[in-house]
């Protein structure tokens, strides 16, 4: 019977002795003195030291756990020991000079007969834990990064965004996207984006472009959105599937505003246009004259011709001053074009005697009957671009005039506030037709074969009213004259 209880405690021994763990029984007796009173054969493994030497005495716990984590170890034993609680404790210890394990120790308190209390349990390594808990927090703290400097981009971006969940519904949009399109993520979440910025035009596009980037396309289109107070604006749309675990759960979309783009593109197509036609009639107008003078010089000069001279030089100083009104008409658009705007104090009087005195040349300028009423004031604007306005109205109403000895009338109403001039200019010229309205401010249009001018009179004016920040609108009917309205703002340097 002796034999089979040895041979079972032997079998015991080696069950434990066999085990990936350290069981000890650690000693308190009643004096203080405490200490490991057993070990088991895994101690040297896993805790680098032989359990002879630390059974004995001769290599003090505090030599053995790491300086860090001592005075936390020692306070739990203190309170463990006063309290006969059990211990959990989880910790470094040196297995060599350089070298520091995880440990963790758990055991249960005994209070024997003779007043010693025996802490018995078990010590692992964790150190593959700890390594995978350290692997773990380093993934976590680059996810938190990751994920404060996508928010930080998100919120931050001046370009529009919007996250869409699967079905395509709203899940987040940033402060861009809000300033953008007028709508806020509380009125937008959990609903289809569709619904509130795509036109109806385009809604089968809206529809196509969810299901393209489901599919894990990324697109990038231009397109056209609505505004919230209806506005449309252009842009460019980029797409992005969004992916977890090879499945797409939603939609990344980017808005990039591009409406003064276009509106540039579209203002450069229109310049470029009236580049195109202004280098056709330069050419062509510089020539005409020029071929005409050239034919009169020719004929002139021919064998046995006995005429006049004088209607010559007449006829060829008609064609130079045609073509030297044109040229500065092509100047003063040049001009108009570049210079920047000057302000100064405008005399409506002056302005407009000084332009009829400079236009008495003009064929009719002699049958003019004016009436200028001019009210208020100061007034402030640019004196070259209103002198160029004045220049180009007053000019068209004589060339423009009646020819059947009607006398042409000239009434120009002037009235002035602190915040604009309004100014009637009104004659009763032979007017304009419809079909002409429409056309009468495009560069080199006539609307009348009455007169040989550059075709460049109103467009100027509504370019320098224009650069003014004015506005220029027209009555007319044919031989019932014409009349403009044009609102200019004051600049006066008292105004705020």
């Amino acid at each position: 019977m002796e034999i089979e209880s040895r041979s079972q405690t032997l079998k015991m021994q080696q069950i434990i002795d066999n085990l990936p763990v350290v069981v000890f029984e650690y000693t308190v007796n009643p004096d203080g003195a405490r200490d490991f009173t057993y070990l088991s054969a895994a101690c040297e493994k896993i805790l680098g030291v032989k359990r002879e030497v630390l059974l004995n005495g001769s290599y003090p716990l505090k030599v053995f756990i790491h300086r860090d984590d001592w005075d936390a170890f020692e306070l739990l034993v203190e309170r463990a020991i006063a309290q006969v609680a059990p211990i959990k404790w989880e910790g470094r210890i040196f297995i060599s000079d350089s070298e520091v394990k995880w440990i963790e120790a758990s055991c249960e308190p005994q209070k024997l007969a003779d007043g010693r209390i025996a802490w018995s349990g078990v010590i692992s390594d964790i150190r593959k834990r700890k390594e995978l808990e350290l692997k773990q927090r380093e993934s976590d703290l680059r996810y938190r990064k990751s994920e404060t400097l996508f928010s930080e981009l998100f919120n931050s971006s001046p370009m529009a965004i919007v996250l869409l969940d699967g079905q395509g519904n709203v899940e987040q949009v940033n402060r861009g996207f809000e300033l953008l399109f007028g709508y806020t993520i509380t009125e937008l979440k959990g609903k289809s984006l569709n619904e509130f910025i795509v036109p109806q035009e385009l809604e089968s596009e809206g529809n196509d472009l969810n299901s393209l980037i489901s599919s894990e396309q990324i697109i990038r289109i231009e397109s056209t959105r609505q505004r919230r107070d209806d506005e449309m604006v252009s842009v460019i749309i980029y797409g992005v599937p969004v992916h977890q675990e090879d499945k797409t759960i939603g939609i990344f979309g980017v808005y990039v505003d591009i409406t003064e783009q276009k509106k540039i593109e579209e203002e450069l197509k229109i310049r470029n246009s009236e580049l195109d036609n202004f280098v056709y009639k330069v050419s062509h107008d510089l020539r005409a004259p020029l071929s005409s003078v050239l034919g009169l010089v020719n004929l002139a000069q021919m064998p046995g011709n006995d005429d006049n001279p004088a209607e010559y030089l007449r006829l060829i100083g008609t064609k130079v001053a045609q073509l030297d009104n044109f040229i500065s008409d092509v100047l003063s658009h040049s001009k108009n074009l570049k210079m920047d705007v000057k302000t100064g104090v405008i005399d409506f009087e002056d302005v407009i005697q000084k332009t009829f005195k400079d236009l008495s040349y003009m064929r009719g300028a002699d049958q003019v009957n004016r009436n200028v009423e001019i009210s208020g004031g100061p007034f402030y604007s640019d004196p070259w671009r209103m002198g160029e306005i004045f220049r180009n109205l007053i000019s068209n109403a004589i060339k423009y005039r009646k020819l059947n000895n009607v006398t042409c009338e000239v009434y120009i109403n002037v009235s002035i506030t602190p915040d604009r001039a309004s100014i009637i200019f009104r004659d009763n010229g032979i007017g304009i037709s419809v079909e002409n309205m429409s056309k009468i401010f495009e560069m080199f249009y006539r609307a009348s074969e009455q007169s040989e001018g550059s075709g460049l009179g109103l467009y100027i004016v509504k370019n320098a009213v224009e650069k003014l920040n004015g506005q220029v609108n027209v009555i007319s009917s044919p031989n019932k004259g014409t009349q403009f309205d044009i609102s200019l703002p004051n600049q006066s340097p008292n105004l705020s």
